[in-house]
């Protein structure tokens, strides 16, 4: 299946901070999150069981519900199942969720659980897009019977298209040498500031594989690289801190936000379908759909572009 692109560009809606992702986000907010992503055109919402295990999912639901289904791209996720746990204790990034925790399982059954649940959360009976969730320790089973399980339910019509969501550039390319991949949601690897996931990327328009690029903002340094930014959810290195300082230098000597050119530079990808910010406010959403409409001159891109670097380099 293909995502309509939007009038204001390519762009979805991240679901992670409608899980309470660091901090707790209202019922009330989360909706008005999602109505001004569908006021100002984002038609692709994208979540996960992970996500405030099973919050994200439900709060999701619940604000498209009464909304054109047929205008919609929902996407979440399989290899994680909820089970309960009466503790009620937060995990390490999200906060005040329900009492359930979630357990990696890629087995044919996990899948089937996986899916029944985020069915009946999201209220819909069918998926446009599901994503096998970082496979990264589980590859074997991942080819032997996760993606097998999830064909069958596309088969059945219970999803439109299968997909690969991770961090790792390596976990796509084993994927994609054993699995007939139509998405790819590879998030923080092909950023300004990280470009480790090119060659993935590289493939993917070889085959026809479409890539979302989620983790633009790398969890927050390319939004506003100042002192305790996060970096992959973990507070950004000296040196990382440096590289992303220097990028937004070079940003404002073409009167550029940092932000607008983070967001808008995976798509200049073929490969590269839309990006996935996530949001936690209504003004977050108009924001990064003002900040993806923002021009940038080609002087900025050619001074970004050379030379391309990446943390592991």
């Amino acid at each position: 299946m293909s995502v309509r692109r939007s009038p204001v560009g390519s762009i979805g809606l991240g679901g992670a901070a409608l899980g309470n992702l660091y901090d707790a986000v209202s019922d009330a907010a989360a909706a008005a999150t999602v109505a001004a992503a569908w006021e100002r055109g984002i038609r692709l919402f994208d979540t996960a069981p992970l996500y405030g295990h099973g919050l994200s999912e439900d709060r999701l639901g619940r604000a498209l519900a009464g909304l054109p289904r047929d205008e919609v791209v929902l996407s979440t996720k399989v290899g994680r199942v909820l089970v309960p746990d009466e503790s009620g204790a937060d995990d390490a990034i999200f906060v005040d969720v329900p009492r359930v925790r979630p357990e990696f399982d890629f087995s044919a059954a996990g899948v089937e659980a996986s899916l029944a649940g985020s069915l009946e959360r999201l209220g819909v009976d069918r998926l446009d897009i599901v994503h096998v969730h970082d496979p990264d320790d589980h590859l074997d089973v991942v080819v032997g019977e996760t993606y097998p399980a999830l064909l069958r339910w596309r088969d059945q019509g219970v999803c439109s298209a299968v997909g690969l969501g991770t961090n790792h550039a390596a976990t796509a390319d084993h994927v994609l040498d054993l699995v007939d991949l139509e998405w790819l949601l590879l998030a923080g690897r092909y950023t300004l500031l990280d470009r480790s996931g090119a060659g993935v990327l590289d493939r993917c328009a070889r085959l026809g594989v479409a890539v979302i690029a989620g983790g633009v903002f790398n969890s927050g340094l390319l939004a506003d690289p100042a002192d305790g930014a996060p970096y992959d959810y973990a507070p950004a290195s000296p040196e990382l801190l440096d590289r992303a300082r220097a990028l937004q230098a070079a940003c404002l000597r073409h009167d550029v936000p940092l932000a607008a050119a983070a967001l808008q530079f995976p798509l200049r990808h073929p490969a590269v379908t839309l990006v996935l910010p996530g949001a936690r406010s209504a003004a977050e959403i108009d924001a990064d759909v003002d900040l993806l409409a923002h021009p940038i001159p080609e002087a900025l891109w050619s001074e970004l572009d050379a030379p391309a670097w990446s943390p592991g380099d």
